[in-house]
């Protein structure tokens, strides 16, 4: 079923609709300067949409709680514990109810905290309840910064990993993300970039400029235009709304926030004596008890810090009990490569970023609670090169192998992967990949990339590339002593899984 939302009209006055099937699926980002009418769009999708889809709103200001009066939304209070939201979220997906996560009176840190614990709850909800819901992020970028600010670096992590699935992962789940930004440049790159239309408004720095006009497919001469754009006015792209930069004017709405922007109100007349209402307390203020903050301590003198440099250090207790059951570092690493298994299942995985692999990594590390820390960013990405590969265990103990994996070491982390799938081929005989696997393995889907690759490894004398009298490509191994067998280069990706079958 299409369903057309009225945004508002287009330049020549036609009504300009969204596919809300068509936004379900490819996400959406508005970005626009504080007063250019970004929560107003916001609210016109919200109120032309609410009797065809469930939404929930990640409302940092308090401004959307007003929807409940004429719509119906119910306000959850953010000011719970975090496992007391992530049951609501869960509950909410199941019930089908459209909510307000009314963040209003938290500090950013809290904030944040909040909104992760409640986006995890809607993300982990059971697969019976993956119904279509539209999720509204407020000021995105406050929950998946661009760089690190002043808030804890875990708080950082846990809001940037909950935004990158909604994003990124949410549209299997039914979650259809909407964020909405004051800042590009602020925003994470990974989450703006998963969604396929755009709605920008007024904005005046350069850099945001670039990047709405890069965003639009448009030329940097004309992002001049986002300066002289009016509030309420938009340029819209994407296949839910238009397929070419689109001028828009939103609509009215039937509600309003609670907030409001200045407005000038003239001063009240000058009272006969200023002096006497200023510095006379009233009768309330005369009851009221006067809280004054203690002096601070004085510093401590020279003798009282080398008395304390003196004293024996007390004995550091270990670490607490972990909640979790202990298992051995075998058993860890078995469930980590399994985890590394299920990533690479996915067909999309060889063209997503390696950033965006670790998020997910590490989400999925928690669901298993694998214990201890988890592994860093490098030690990821050299785990996801030799798990590409993974040979049988014939292949992996013998000697040509481990030199394989010795020579790999040397290189960057975005090749490893395409000289290990290569010299298995090696190890274990098997045709040469052709370009379209091995363009794949390296992330593009440039053949010829593929093969300026192989001369680059090639002319650092790690490997000799010949063609047979057929034109199969044929790759030897000197250091290894072994080559490949005659490959097709032409050939198509058959997105064969080069690891083993499961037993």
């Amino acid at each position: 079923m299409k369903v057309g939302i009225d945004m508002g009209a287009t330049t020549g006055s036609a009504p300009a609709l969204l596919d809300l099937e068509e936004l379900l699926a490819t996400r959406l980002l508005v970005q626009g300067n504080s007063g250019s009418g970004k929560s107003h769009l916001l609210r016109r999708l919200l109120e032309q949409s609410a009797p065809w889809v469930q939404q929930c709103i990640i409302d940092p200001e308090g401004d959307f709680t007003t929807l409940s009066e004429k719509f119906g939304h119910l306000v959850v209070d953010a000011t719970r514990t975090e496992a007391e939201l992530t049951r609501i979220a869960a509950r909410v997906r199941q019930h089908r109810v459209s909510v307000v996560l009314n963040l209003e009176g938290l500090d950013v840190e809290q904030q944040m905290r909040a909104a992760a614990a409640f986006l995890g709850g809607m993300f982990d909800a059971d697969r019976d309840y993956w119904y279509p819901v539209l999720v509204v992020v407020d000021e995105a970028q406050l929950f998946a910064p661009a760089a690190a600010g002043e808030v804890a670096d875990e708080a950082r992590k846990l809001s940037l990993a909950a935004m990158t699935n909604l994003m990124c992962r949410g549209r299997k789940r039914g979650l259809a993300g909407v964020i909405a930004t004051q800042r590009l440049a602020k925003l994470a790159k990974n989450v703006a970039a998963e969604a396929s239309n755009f709605l920008m408004g007024r904005t005046f720095l350069d850099i945001d400029m670039a990047r709405a006009a890069d965003l639009l497919g448009m030329e940097k001469r004309q992002a001049e235009q986002f300066r002289d754009l009016a509030r309420g006015h938009f340029v819209a792209l994407g296949p839910a709304i238009s397929r070419r930069p689109l001028p828009i004017t939103i609509g009215n709405v039937e509600t309003a926030a609670r907030s409001t922007s200045p407005k000038l109100t003239p001063l009240p007349d000058a009272p006969v004596d200023a002096a006497e209402l200023i510095f006379t307390a009233t009768a309330e203020e005369a009851t009221r008890p006067v809280v004054r903050r203690p002096a601070p301590p004085p510093p401590p003198s020279t003798n009282e810090l080398l008395a304390q440099l003196a004293r024996q250090r007390p004995e550091v207790e270990g670490p607490p009990p972990t909640l979790f059951p202990e298992i051995d570092q075998a058993e860890r690493d078995a469930i980590i490569d399994a985890i590394m298994a299920e990533l690479l299942e996915d067909p999309d995985a060889s063209f997503r970023t390696v950033a965006v692999l670790y998020q997910d990594f590490l989400v999925r590390c928690r669901i298993r609670r694998v214990p201890g820390e988890a592994p860093t960013l490098s030690s990821f990405k050299r785990k996801l090169a030799v798990a590409r590969v993974a040979p049988d265990s014939e292949t992996a103990g013998s000697d040509a192998w481990q030199q394989a994996l010795t020579m790999s070491e040397a290189l960057t982390d975005d090749v490893q992967g395409v000289f290990l799938v290569l010299a298995q081929a090696a190890v274990t005989a098997a045709p040469c990949p052709s370009d379209a696997t091995l363009a794949r393995l390296y992330g593009t889907h440039s053949a010829s990339r593929a093969r300026r690759l192989l001369t680059w490894f090639e002319e650092r004398g790690l490997l000799v590339v010949r063609l047979d009298f057929r034109n199969n490509r044929v790759v030897a191994f000197p250091d290894l002593g072994c080559e490949t067998t005659p490959g097709d280069p032409n050939g198509p990706d058959t997105m064969v899984d080069l690891r083993p079958a499961a037993e």
